[in-house]
């Protein structure tokens, strides 16, 4: 097998797998599937992808059968795999499992120190994927699909040095996840909870100007009350096979 970097050209065949992908792994409508394959990898969408994004797709005897899309939110810190497609027909075969190594490879090689991924709460098969590599389930966030909210978990591969405490305004010790960062207009954004055991929400940390009011709509966006940091709606996960 084969893995390398995406091109415009191969555009028609990610637009495939990632149909093929999620027609087989979810209960999604045939509308809502077409309409969010469009929405992320139609001309427009893919181009701008392919310029902020690591593409890699994997080749199986000249036919392309898996891609993965990532990105490293900030150096020295996360690196966001965003997608992990395997065409229905090639599952099984272990080819998922290489891609997503060569994936935290190429993350590592870009400056990230962890790794972070995303799965809705139905995909049980993409939970354990992630389980059986060692991952640990840090928090979950609410999503809108093509006008229907979703939740998706989200799994951190590190540990260690996590939680930076704080107070509030009202003079409330809070924990700054340090691990579990989302990528801002200006700078990053990290979860806060009331408690060490990462269990009870307090809401976001603005790395820009130290503001804790922040604010997520359904959609995923952030807004920094503080200095107006803000962070893009999210996208949702694929399917790891």
């Amino acid at each position: 097998m084969e893995i390398r970097d995406a091109t415009a050209d191969d555009r028609d065949a990610i637009t495939e797998i990632a149909r093929r992908s999620l027609e087989t792994s979810y209960s999604l409508n045939p509308g809502t599937i077409e309409n969010a394959v469009e929405q992320w990898y139609g001309p427009d969408a893919f181009e701008e992808t392919l310029d902020e994004h690591d593409v890699l797709l994997a080749e199986r005897d000249g036919e392309p059968v898996a891609f993965s899309e990532s990105v490293v939110v900030t150096d020295g810190g996360e690196g966001d795999l965003l997608w992990l497609h395997v065409h229905p027909d090639y599952r099984g075969h272990g080819i998922g499992g290489d891609l997503f190594e060569r994936t935290r490879e190429r993350l590592t090689e870009e400056g990230a120190a962890y790794l972070r991924g995303r799965v809705l709460s139905d995909n049980q098969t993409g939970a354990s994927f992630y389980e059986a590599r060692g991952f640990e389930r840090v928090d979950e966030e609410e999503l809108e699909i093509d006008g229907n909210r979703y939740f998706q978990y989200i799994y951190l591969d590190a540990e260690s040095d996590r939680l930076q405490s704080v107070v509030s305004e009202d003079g409330e010790v809070v924990y700054v996840d340090q691990l579990d960062e989302d990528a801002g207009s200006d700078a990053p954004f990290n979860p806060v909870f009331t408690d060490p055991d990462r269990e009870t929400r307090y809401g976001y940390y603005c790395a820009g100007c130290g503001t804790l009011a922040t604010a997520m709509d359904p959609m995923g966006r952030i807004q920094c009350s503080g200095c107006g940091n803000a962070r893009k709606p999210t996208r949702w996960d694929a399917s790891y096979l």
